[in-house]
């Protein structure tokens, strides 16, 4: 691991170069993953689509980054992150130039649920830089990584209306669209010709089984059985939200094979789990191979209610600030920004501050902030001036993703081989809590709909005190068979 050299943000070479690069593949499938959300209403009147087509192709544009998320991560441990990011860009152009040619409403919802797995590409950076950065600076590269890729959503907003105003007619929106699945494509060439898995002479380690999560003790096979359910749980949600009693873009027939489909799924995916750990009730796994699932499972729990959150407020906050304050869109749009602009310096923030004091305690520190920014924009009303509510926005947002970056500061430090799985689980997890406070949003009005994210992270904090300091080393096993510890201290 490239531990000697300084970091250095304003080198382009050896590790700095593998974090350079990838924020930005990771930059680029933000922007083609939201390329949509600030045109959406050029595209609408382009294809005659009614409120209800508008809200689906929201709902459609995450459904299928759940299930890519844990698959990617997969992929990553097994294959390496260079060719699975380089796989993934080049893969999600397609889609997203079938986005931009679309004629019909089928047509569009068929990309943009396709367009889904591009949302998965984070978590392969998130093995990529671990591969490269000592655990004194993993926090803070993470969070660089996360938080300025996180920034493509941001970006998108900003530059692809004005793109397609400069391509002008009715079709602008389409050439804006077009140009992001060009810059996807383009750059799954350079991220594959210009980066490698590991620094020169360095193992990359891989899982022993395909397919399913290693565990090391019974106890933590079951956790991992219950930790599944919510992934299963939120296709189920989305299933329902598609169904005739939601916005009824499926058949009831149909939704009750997806219904089964996914019934079955769980159940094949609980016999791979069985498959790839039964020798833990027989075997006792070595002390020193051992990891705590516990800690993947705190994490989870957090990130549905950091991420979880990020993505349901990024998608109602325009509306909020129009409703609230009787803003045109356009302005709507431009005050809303300010939450995910601070995502260039928050997540990076967060990580850096688990490098420098710890990781339980930063995150113990930014979950409670978290609920406190939650429980305060709940309190948010026509009342307060306009700065004063942006201004609890950003305070929010800044607990937000901070958590963020805290987060993914411990991911890569429980167990290298495995980094891409839980980063992948993790990662899903976010997912998993936009589609569940979106939906409690149909339900609510804003003050509830914030105080329910305060309240979860509340919950958040109390898992927290469950989870360990990582300390000391990680082993892991190389192809000749020999043990490397690798230090997951912050000193």
């Amino acid at each position: 691991m490239s531990s000697h050299t300084p970091f250095n943000l304003l080198s382009f070479s050896g590790k700095m170069k593998i974090l350079h690069l990838s924020w930005m593949v990771f930059f680029i499938t933000f922007v083609v993953w939201f390329n949509h959300a600030p045109m959406l209403l050029a595209i609408s009147q382009s294809l005659g689509l009614d409120k209800e087509q508008v809200k689906t192709l929201l709902i459609l544009n995450v459904a299928l980054t759940i299930p890519a998320r844990v698959l990617i991560g997969m992929l990553t441990d097994r294959l390496g992150p260079r060719l699975v990011y380089s796989g993934l860009l080049l893969v999600c152009s397609i889609p997203c130039l079938m986005f931009a040619l679309a004629d019909t409403f089928i047509q569009a919802a068929i990309a943009r649920f396709m367009l889904g797995f591009i949302g998965a590409g984070f978590v392969i950076g998130i093995r990529m830089v671990s591969e490269w950065f000592p655990p004194n600076e993993l926090g803070t590269a993470e969070g660089i990584y996360g938080g300025w890729g996180n920034f493509g959503s941001a970006a998108a907003a900003f530059t692809l209306p004005v793109l397609a105003l400069w391509f002008g007619g009715e079709d602008g929106w389409r050439y804006a669209i077009g140009l992001t699945g060009l810059l996807s494509l383009a750059f799954a060439f350079i991220y594959y010709f210009n980066v490698s898995d590991t620094p020169k002479g360095a193992t990359y380690f891989k899982p022993k089984g395909n397919g399913a999560m290693e565990v090391t003790s019974p106890a933590d096979f079951f956790l991992l059985l219950i930790m599944k359910l919510p992934l299963y749980g939120a296709l189920v949600l989305l299933t329902w939200k598609l169904s005739p009693a939601g916005v009824n873009m499926l058949g009831e027939t149909l939704c009750r094979s997806l219904y089964v489909g996914l019934a079955v799924l769980y159940l094949y995916d609980l016999w791979h789990v069985w498959g790839a750990n039964k020798q833990v009730f027989s075997t006792p796994v070595p002390e020193l191979h051992r990891y705590k699932f516990k800690q993947v499972a705190v994490l989870n729990v957090l990130y549905f209610a950091t991420f979880g959150s990020e993505l349901a407020v990024i998608s109602m906050l325009p509306l909020f600030f129009a409703e609230t304050f009787e803003l045109s869109p356009v302005l709507a749009g431009m005050v809303a920004s300010a939450y995910a602009f601070m995502n260039l310096m928050s997540r990076p923030g967060g990580g850096w501050l688990s490098d420098k004091f710890g990781r339980k305690p930063t995150l113990l520190v930014l979950t409670a902030g978290l609920a406190m920014g939650y429980f305060l924009m709940a309190q948010v009303d026509s009342s307060w001036p306009l700065y004063l509510a942006v201004l609890a926005v950003m305070l929010c947002s800044f607990f937000v993703q901070s958590g963020e970056g805290a987060v993914f500061a411990v991911v890569p430090l429980i167990k290298r081989r495995l980094t891409g799985q839980i980063a992948g689980m993790t990662g899903a997890y976010g997912n998993v809590g936009a589609v569940t406070y979106l939906t409690i949003l149909s339900l609510v009005d804003y003050p509830v709909f914030f105080m329910v994210i305060g309240a979860t992270a509340v919950l958040g904090f109390l898992v927290l005190l469950f989870m360990d300091e990582p300390q000391g080393h990680m082993a892991e096993i190389r192809e000749d068979g020999s043990v490397e510890l690798i230090s997951v201290s912050r000193a």
